[in-house]
């Protein structure tokens, strides 16, 4: 872990990220009734791209890749970037927000069986408990509510593949070269992968002049709010922390997007909340507490402010 930067920074900062996260599922409902799916994915994480960049211009870690980097800004791309949000935007159209949060809320338990079979890392039973809580509270909050689950569908199958291409980027990120900052990397990742998916809406979708709605007060600063803040700054955040503390440790926290996607649909949008949602966001948080290491940390933390002389 790089000097100055605490387990309690990083476990702050992924929390604030789950914040804007689950937040931005309220934004993006807005958008995509203005938008076609893909180009306004394109457009935002371009926008999010060129953001980070002048970040990290700021911050003194800019600099041009190497032609090593070059690759590995390329196949990380294509995980991180062009598979997930092209996935994710095509079974939005396909499947329910019900089913997307129960296939999104298995996430932690594939890049948790990815970290063991590819990183080799050992997890403990009670992490393992912890992962077991989140993604049964992940359950019973997306199964609250008249709709219910539907019928899996090819949108299910898309969300699954956005899903679990993001869990292998996770671990391809934690072993990436100490050299290579991870921010950096984030913003270099958005501006080729937007490339690409603005391509793609080119040739299924898109009529470019909607670009124009952009242009409205409501519309434009949604649009900012989910590019520049949840997008760029949390995407940014979220894979210096993957570099940090492991991409199980942090996965486990993604399980908080449905408790803030959930409190921003009631705010925004006027859905309601109910018991089952009650229930699920507990067992989210106690998931989300064992399941990173955070409850070992403070007890091991505090085993050895007792054991000091």
């Amino acid at each position: 872990m790089e000097k100055g930067v605490t387990l309690k920074k990083i476990y702050a900062l992924l929390l604030f990220v789950m914040l804007l996260w689950g937040l931005n599922v309220s934004a993006l409902k807005v958008l995509v009734t203005n938008f076609d799916p893909l180009f306004l994915t394109s457009i935002r994480v371009f926008t999010a791209g060129i953001t980070v960049l002048i970040l990290a211009y700021f911050l003194n870690i800019f600099r041009l890749p190497t032609k090593k980097e070059l690759f590995t800004i390329g196949y990380l791309t294509i995980f991180n970037v062009i598979a997930h949000h092209t996935f994710l935007a095509l079974g939005l159209t396909y499947t329910s927000g019900v089913n997307t949060g129960l296939i999104l809320g298995a996430g932690p338990l594939v890049t948790m069986m990815l970290s063991i079979l590819i990183l080799k890392d050992h997890i403990t039973r009670l992490r393992m408990i912890g992962f077991a809580l989140g993604f049964i509270g992940i359950i019973v909050t997306s199964l609250t509510g008249s709709g219910g689950t539907t019928a899996i569908s090819i949108g299910d199958l898309f969300v699954f593949i956005s899903m679990f291409t993001q869990a292998i980027s996770f671990i391809l990120i934690s072993k990436l070269n100490p050299d290579f900052d991870p921010r950096l990397l984030t913003g270099y990742m958005l501006i080729l992968g937007s490339a690409f998916i603005f391509m793609v809406s080119l040739v299924v979708e898109t009529n470019i002049a909607q670009i124009s709605n952009l242009f409205t007060w409501k519309l434009g600063s949604i649009f900012l709010f989910s590019a520049l803040i949840c997008t760029a700054f949390g995407h940014m955040t979220y894979n210096y922390a993957i570099k940090q503390v492991g991409p199980a440790e942090t996965a486990i926290f993604i399980n908080l997007n449905t408790v803030f996607a959930l409190a921003g649909a009631a705010f925004f949008l006027g859905e309601a909340i109910l018991i089952n949602h009650i229930i699920g966001l507990i067992l989210i948080l106690f998931g989300v507490l064992i399941g990173s290491g955070a409850l070992e940390y403070f007890i091991k933390n505090k085993y050895r402010k007792k054991s000091a002389p």
